[in-house]
């Protein structure tokens, strides 16, 4: 990828940024593409249903309302993730199985890592708005993630929408 998010942001002022309070648990820490969105807190059933879905390359934001008590991802979520061709998954709450996780060849981005697993009710919302850390991410803008932040752009960025 010949691209960064600093570059970027000088380019695009007007975009979006989410600062990285995010750890990196993921096989890469550079990635991009289309954003799809989940709204939960403690339960990872909805995760798991949009993971199923071919990824095309697109990355979901997992809003889990910042919550560290349990996990909304691990190891089985991962590789389905990289299964289906999802570029990545950024989850504003908490991960495990990350020894596995790092074997995982996709963007995996969470605040922190818990052993305890969530609730499996399937409660949430898909596709929604959602207010991150001061940045709005919307549902198909497109995403770009590295070591220093991630950039929300309402279209990919010129020069192509290769997930790297």
């Amino acid at each position: 990828m010949d691209w960064r998010t600093t570059d970027l942001s000088d380019a695009h002022p007007e975009a979006e940024t989410l600062p990285m309070v995010f750890r990196s648990f993921g096989g890469r820490s550079r990635f991009q593409g289309r954003v799809r969105t989940l709204k939960v807190l403690e339960d990872n059933a909805l995760v798991r249903r949009v993971l199923e879905q071919e990824g095309q390359g697109q990355v979901l934001v997992v809003d889990g309302g910042g919550s560290l008590k349990t996990a909304l991802l691990g190891g089985n979520l991962a590789r389905l993730a990289w299964e289906r061709g999802w570029a990545g998954v950024v989850v504003h709450g908490a991960v495990r199985d990350t020894a596995e996780l790092k074997e995982v060849p996709i963007g995996l981005l969470a605040l922190t890592a818990t052993p305890r697993k969530s609730a499996k009710e399937g409660k949430g919302e898909v596709d929604v708005p959602l207010s991150l850390l001061g940045a709005r991410v919307l549902p198909g803008h497109y995403l770009l993630a590295d070591e220093d932040g991630l950039l929300l752009l309402p279209a990919p960025p010129s020069g192509g929408q290769s997930a790297g």
